[in-house]
């Protein structure tokens, strides 16, 4: 664990010196975020202006979903998009040749290689959201920290069902589009689950689990999570993640290198 830290250090510093060679990317990435969250309110403010509320969700409730979806999106753009992308490139130029030959997990190498700050502004302000909302709600502290383990559970599931997609280039080299239509599906979750009708809520909850990645999240920090509920999310990320560790080892199988 001590050598996977020390090596993850090194990744990330290298990725952060590469990156703030261009400063005013971060600009540009803040403005961007800042710009994506007000059409975000603002589509949020179209159901609550005449009064209509979702079944259960406040206006500061749903912005308490809204604020983790948010955070979400930062933890994609940070982590996620900069390094599960470059899976595709790699099988098509060979290059994942020199990744498996390296003494350390492939599937960490290609996860956490590059660190990209232009999501830090999305973390910043799903933050500030949830923030602002829990206060006009009078949330203890205690309600922010006990959701640090069912918001984890949802970056480990994104993660999980991203990484799995991007292993799949190793049979289908044009997987870019599918993750496209999986940040699609994800965008649901910016509103609350009762928002769907029931069919939507099936599908959102045991076929693509988006509920499990804003919506239990966010009744936990309100104080009304069902127990149930994470477990579930924590058994599912747990089996997500043996998941898509198994899934590239089996991919592997098939991966013909650029030397052979």
């Amino acid at each position: 664990m001590k050598r996977y830290l020390r090596v993850l250090k090194l990744f990330w510093t290298a990725a952060l010196a590469a990156e703030l060679e261009y400063r005013v990317n971060f600009l540009i990435a803040a403005l961007s975020s800042l710009g994506g969250l007000a059409g975000s309110l603002f589509s949020l403010f179209l159901f609550y202006r005449t009064g209509y509320t979702f079944q259960n969700w406040s206006w500061e409730q749903a912005l308490i979903v809204l604020g983790v979806f948010t955070v979400l999106q930062g933890f994609s753009a940070t982590f996620l998009a900069p390094n599960l992308n470059r899976i595709v490139r790699h099988i098509q130029q060979g290059t994942l040749d020199f990744v498996l030959l390296k003494p350390i997990s492939s599937q960490f190498w290609l996860s956490a290689h590059i660190l990209s700050p232009w999501g830090l502004p999305d973390l910043l302000f799903g933050c500030v959201i949830i923030l602002y909302a829990g206060s006009h709600l009078s949330l203890p502290v205690s309600a922010y920290l006990v959701s640090l383990v069912p918001i984890a559970c949802g970056f480990l599931i994104l993660y999980s069902l991203w990484f799995m997609l991007g292993a799949m280039s190793i049979w289908f080299v044009k997987i870019y589009n599918v993750t496209e239509v999986l940040r699609g599906l994800l965008e649901a979750g910016r509103f609350p689950m009762a928002a769907y009708p029931t069919a939507y809520r099936f599908f959102f909850t045991f076929i693509v689990p988006v509920a499990f990645l804003t919506t239990v999240p966010s009744e936990v920090i309100l104080g009304r999570g069902e127990w149930i509920w994470t477990l579930g999310a924590g058994l599912l990320a747990l089996f997500l993640f043996w998941a898509s560790n198994a899934f590239w080892k089996f991919a592997l199988r098939f991966y013909t290198s650029a030397s052979s």
